[in-house]
């Protein structure tokens, strides 16, 4: 049988004037409790805070009165068993907490009291600080938004490809704001592929970030395909054509399919257990180029309007590098193409020479650049060999190549000695104002007179492998590279048996970073060349020995030998 609560202790009453203006009049809420945590006594701040009449509290636990409000009750047993004050956090919510307000947090230190005709008592005093710890989760809110802003900096865009930037994003977002993210890509080129059908986006999908529990099922959203076609009535279209964020918290089988397009895939999502989405387009350039998906689910909280903040934040930077990588893929592309088509590989012009080239992009960055060789056929059966090398990389690099082979071809046509085509081609380039300047190395191979004659503007020195008698570099008097206007080219004749193997080739081969020059050049000059067989087999065995680890620039060699 439960023993009656104590009667209202008229603690007020009793007490001194001060003692009761200090209890009453403060903002601070104050409760007398018994051995069983009964109230005995509210004052009138826990009055107002609580909206709960002081009558109610009397002879009741806090836990009958605001059942909403946690407090550690083993803590306040310890004050009552050994007298030593403690401070606890109690939190929850209340009769008259608003919206705003939510859940409420107080700060309170309990101390055990020996009262004349009580015994043994609780006194608890507390302060509210609700708004300070709402100051302090926005402030922490803020610290991860900068620290993943910052982090975005450097994590996001490391390369230029388009799909490593959207893992890098998508890599970023979880789990720090969202338990799965992905990203959409624009698809313009549909590279052999059926077109959309009218009115419809496509969408390259890219790999994404999600936990290994929800991968399986998250997998089959975007359908078997690596694209999904988006109709103009979409979620998705439209973040993309307004530029805006599209936010789904809690969302309805009618929002997943604004999203989804397909009642089957909305169901994808419940079973996975997402519950709220958050689309954000990722703009550059004044233009949706994609965009990001982030999805919560279980327990996590739905998306606040920091996060889509912070999330639009983490897009903008994305698209920009996305968008680099976008126009680098097409320029790479281009110029790419262009040069396959002008570095076709060289034929025999005459049947006394024999040639064979390799083209390496750079396997540092992939770009491509200014390099070119050519052979071209002269009277009484010698050969003009042509190694140039424009510099700097890119599309614009390759278009100025291009224009370089076509002037250096239409100036030999002329017959002159080397020096004269260098002179004549450095005229020429000056007149015409490119802005790229290139080297050049000609070399006339003469069969019938068993020599060959070179002349070189600014470009890497030849090597030339005899049987018998090892590798040699061919040092040459170097002039200006093409384009300077200063002329002034030497030449040099060395014999050259048949056998002899002449190999030209641009500084990718050579130079390394930390690495001088001189000394990549003996290393060349050091390799064991085979003097016969197939020249394709001569060229392996040069970029094996020469290469430590991928190049850091484009290669361009041409082999040439009398057989």
């Amino acid at each position: 049988m439960t023993s009656a609560p104590p009667p209202p202790w008229p603690f007020a009453e009793d007490a001194t004037p001060v003692v009761r203006h200090l209890i009453e009049g403060t903002a601070a809420a104050v409760v007398i409790l018994d051995e069983q945590l009964r109230h005995l006594y509210v004052n009138p701040a826990w009055v107002s805070v609580s909206g709960v009449p002081a009558e109610a509290f009397s002879g009741r636990t806090l836990a009958e009165v605001l059942p909403d409000v946690r407090y550690p009750d083993d803590v306040m047993r310890q004050v009552l068993a050994d007298g030593e004050p403690r401070e606890v956090t109690i939190t929850g919510t209340t009769h008259v907490a608003s919206p705003p307000l939510g859940r409420r947090l107080w700060r309170a230190v309990y101390h055990r009291l020996e009262l004349p005709g009580w015994g043994v008592c609780l006194a608890g005093i507390g302060v509210e600080i609700s708004d300070l710890r709402r100051y302090l989760d926005d402030l922490e809110t803020a610290h991860l938004r900068l620290a993943l802003l910052d982090a975005a900096a450097t994590r996001v865009g490391t390369t230029l490809d388009i799909e490593t930037t959207c893992v890098e994003l998508a890599e970023l977002l979880v789990p720090s704001l969202a338990d799965a993210a992905a990203a959409g890509i624009v698809e313009e080129d549909f590279h052999g592929a059926p077109p959309p059908p009218p009115g419809m986006v496509r969408l390259r999908k890219m790999k994404g970030s999600v936990p290994p529990e929800l991968e399986w099922q998250l997998r089959q959203l975007g359908g078997p395909g690596p694209h999904v076609d988006l109709p103009r009535d979409s979620a998705t279209r439209h973040c993309m054509n307004t530029g805006r964020p599209w936010l789904g918290n809690l969302a309805s089988e009618e929002l997943f399919q604004k999203v989804t397009v397909d009642p089957e895939r909305a169901a994808i999502f419940r079973r996975s257990g997402i519950h709220s989405l958050l689309i954000v387009p990722l703009v550059a350039a004044g233009r949706s180029i994609g965009v990001v998906l982030l999805g919560r689910a279980g327990a996590s909280e739905p998306f606040t309007e920091d996060d889509v903040e912070t999330v639009q934040g983490l897009a903008a930077r994305a698209a920009v590098s996305i968008d680099s990588a976008r126009r680098y893929s097409r320029e790479h592309t281009m110029a790419l193409e262009l040069q396959r088509a002008l570095l076709s590989e060289p034929s025999s012009p005459h049947p006394g020479t024999e040639v064979a080239a390799r083209y390496l992009p750079s396997g540092r960055r992939v770009l491509v650049g200014g390099d070119w060789y050519d052979s071209l056929p002269l009277p009484g059966s010698r050969t003009l060999l042509v190694m140039g090398d424009v510099m700097g990389h890119g599309f614009q690099a390759a278009v100025a190549m291009s224009q370089y082979r076509s002037l250096l071809r239409t100036v030999a046509a002329s017959g002159m000695a080397v020096e004269k085509i260098l002179d004549e081609f450095d005229r020429r380039a000056a007149h015409l104002g490119l802005d790229r300047l290139a080297t050049c190395l000609l070399a006339v191979m003469d069969p019938q007179a068993g020599s060959c004659t070179l002349a070189s503007a600014g470009h890497p020195p030849p090597v030339l492998t005899r049987p018998g008698a090892g590798t040699e570099v061919l040092w040459l008097p170097a002039g200006p590279p093409i384009g300077t206007g200063l002329g002034g080219y030497e030449s040099i004749t060395v014999p050259m048996e048949r056998g002899a193997t002449l190999l030209l080739y641009t500084d990718g081969l050579v130079e390394r970073r930390g690495t001088d020059i001189d000394v990549s050049l003996r290393e060349l000059a050091a390799l064991s060349l085979p003097a016969d067989g197939a020249l394709d087999d001569l060229l392996d065995t040069l970029l094996s020995g020469m290469a430590n680890g991928a190049y850091e620039d484009d290669v361009a060699i041409l082999a040439a030998r009398q057989p």
